[in-house]
């Protein structure tokens, strides 16, 4: 009897640990039934009460690729700037050779004072004309006396005939004097009259002449049109560059925007203003941005392709197109975090909000770069010097 009952017990552990491993496995597939359930009912709950939303991850980041050129020829002294360099706006980025222009800004000077002493010298032409016109008055009032008093004695026989004739040749030859003193009287003062020194159409040509040379200096230094990143530097120092030649990129990073490039079939919901957020490569998804739609583009990629698709030649599929979706992104965050043009992007566009228009609105002008037309105030100052120094002592 004690033999029989370890074995009948050594048999039902046997039995019952084949059992105990089925029973642990049919509660492992049921827990991991009811995890799956209840995640695909998370899952369908999120999809159905999350507000409608647009997605795409055929999505780059886009930004103004500013060229920065020559505006005139010349040789390249100097370069202070280099790609990936941050540069501010107004700030010297190259240096041009500026002996021709000084040479052309001395000879507009120079040109600038000749013209002030021409109208200083028409001016005394008209004073000398004047004091003709008064010197040949009085010899006219004179003659014209004389020939009165001789016609008077000749009545009496005391003046001969020869001589009368020649008082009245005297009368002729003085009015013919006063005539040319008032005509050269009025061709010294068709220079200067109805004008002053400022106003005086010679003077005007010579300062507009200065001006002009003062420009074309100027751009023997060319300043950054807005702050930002250097990016295709192609000049080198020495180089002869001809007017419009590029020199270099500026890339504004706080102006950036995104081009998302939605499906046809994901356009009918979008508006502009509706908000967005984006996801960059380079930041993973812990870093979101913030943004809305600024406008749908106005064509498909397609349609503006160096080599557009003929699709009313051959066989034709049928191809869902793309659009680029322009999204504006907030500045303070690009401070935070800068983006790079080019960089790709998940976005995302809530649809809820559907009272915007599908096309968007004229976009502000972009502020352009400071720049004064005639010179600046040094080269208005240099031009009121030469006029001081060329009007002489009164």
């Amino acid at each position: 009897m004690n033999t029989i009952a370890p074995v009948v017990a050594t048999r039902t552990a046997e039995i019952s640990l084949p059992a105990r491993r089925s029973y642990k496995r049919r509660i492992g597939f049921i827990v991991l039934a009811i995890v799956v359930l209840a995640a695909a009912g998370l899952y369908l709950a999120t999809r159905l009460m999350a507000p409608p939303a647009e997605e795409t991850a055929d999505a780059y980041v886009g930004g103004n690729i500013i060229a920065v050129t020559a505006r005139d020829g010349g040789t390249v002294l100097a370069i202070h700037a280099d790609n990936t360099q941050a540069v501010t706006r107004g700030q010297k980025l190259i240096e041009l050779d500026p002996a021709t222009t000084d040479v052309q800004l001395a000879s507009a000077e120079a040109a600038l004072g000749q013209a002030v002493r021409a109208i200083r010298s028409n001016q005394a032409q008209v004073d000398e004309a004047d004091a003709e016109i008064v010197q040949a008055q009085a010899n006219l009032s004179k003659a014209r006396n004389d020939l009165v008093r001789r016609k008077s004695a000749a009545a009496q026989g005391a003046v001969s005939g020869e001589e009368l004739s020649h008082a009245g040749d005297a009368v002729s030859t003085t009015q013919a004097a006063l005539n040319l003193a008032r005509a050269r009287r009025a061709q010294a003062a068709s220079t200067i009259e109805g004008t002053s020194l400022a106003t005086n159409p010679q003077v005007l040509a010579a300062i507009a002449a200065v001006r002009r040379a003062a420009i074309d200096r100027s751009h023997m230094e060319i300043v950054a049109p807005t702050s930002g990143m250097v990016a295709q530097r192609t000049v080198q120092l020495g180089q002869k560059v001809a007017a419009g030649t590029p020199l270099m990129a500026v890339i504004p990073l706080d102006s950036l925007w995104v081009d998302a490039n939605f499906r046809e079939t994901q356009l009918q919901y979008l508006r502009v203003g509706q908000p967005a957020t984006i996801v960059a490569d380079i930041y993973g998804g812990k870093t979101v941005f913030h943004g809305h739609v600024l406008g749908v583009g106005a064509g498909s990629g397609s349609a503006f392709a160096l080599l557009p698709p003929q699709n009313a030649s051959g066989n034709w599929i049928k191809i869902v197109q793309r659009v680029p979706v322009r999204i504006a992104l907030d500045p303070h965050e690009l401070a935070v975090n800068p983006l790079r043009i080019g960089l790709s992007v998940d976005v995302t566009v809530q649809t809820a909000d559907r009272s915007g228009p599908f096309v968007g609105g004229s976009a502000p002008p972009a502020g352009g770069v400071e720049q004064s037309l005639d010179g600046g105030p040094q080269i208005e100052a240099r031009i009121g010097e030469i006029i001081a120094a060329n009007m002489g002592h009164p």
